[in-house]
């Protein structure tokens, strides 16, 4: 068999593609915490390489309701889609061969320079954001820092957003034409406050003009019986849609990247 073809994630035709293709298991993703199922996607003579998570195959989590994790990467995806920067891949809900799931485009990186490094220094070279600390073994420690990237930036407002609490450095894919995505967004609308994230880097700095305008056209599209907030209605619960609306509702006031509040792990594990 020939090798999928590569449709642009912003295709017309490549959530369509995602939703009534013929789903084909090839493989699985064995690092994957929930089942995660390597396919293709084929209808009317295209086909793509996509990843599946049947719902069925979702690890239980105390903080999380059993069974959502796959419409909360979906919810995640509209979201995304709704700020105009297209950060996460076409994303939708449907039947497979397991029962119900998420399917997801498949994002092959391509090398784009060094987003993460560990760096022996107290503080960060000029281009780079400091994270943190990090044990490096035999008692040693090296700073953890990522890059000062416009693309990072846009992703650590998203998460802010969607209160992601498992932004991992693996979770981030460059993509073609300079383009990043995040991935593995299960754990995130928490009405809880439980953002855990890489991207700290911009932690009480001031909003970009871009970030602030794309937080008033979200605050608009997040308004009851607006679409956004019609679409995650149908994803996650009406107490985590108003809590997306508050928590860009204090970006706005704040004007400032949301700093951690010390009452819950801000950096995930592992942190890649």
């Amino acid at each position: 068999m020939s090798a999928p073809e590569r449709i642009p994630p912003r295709s017309v035709n490549t959530a369509e593609l995602l939703a009534t293709g013929e789903l084909t298991v090839r493989g699985r993703i064995r690092d994957a915490s929930n089942a995660a199922l390597y396919c293709t996607v084929s209808l009317d003579g295209r086909e793509a390489a996509c990843i599946y998570k049947p719902v069925a195959g979702e690890r239980p989590l105390w903080d999380f309701p059993d069974g959502t994790l796959a419409q909360r990467e979906v919810a995640a995806y509209e979201v995304s889609e709704a700020t105009g920067w297209g950060l996460v891949p076409p994303t939708v809900l449907r039947e497979g061969p397991y029962g119900e799931g998420m399917c997801q485009l498949w994002v092959e990186p391509v090398p784009d320079g060094e987003l993460l490094a560990l760096v022996d220094a107290e503080e960060p070279e000029p281009g780079w954001k400091a994270i943190g600390l990090a044990d490096v073994g035999e008692g040693g420690t090296a700073l953890l820092v990522h890059a000062d990237d416009d693309r990072l930036r846009r992703l650590a407002v998203l998460d802010a957003v969607i209160n992601n609490a498992d932004r991992k450095g693996g979770h981030l894919l460059p993509g073609d034409a300079g383009r990043l995505f995040g991935i593995d967004h299960g754990v995130t609308f928490n009405t809880e406050n439980k953002l855990r994230t890489l991207l700290w880097g911009w932690a009480g700095e001031p909003l970009t003009e871009e970030a602030v305008e794309v937080l008033k056209g979200l605050k608009e599209s997040l308004e009851e019986g607006a679409a956004l907030a019609v679409r995650l209605a149908a994803l996650i619960t009406p107490e985590e849609v108003r809590a997306t609306r508050a928590r860009v509702d204090a970006m706005l006031d704040t004007g400032k990247h949301p700093e951690p509040t010390g009452e819950w792990p801000a950096i995930p594990w592992p942190p890649v």
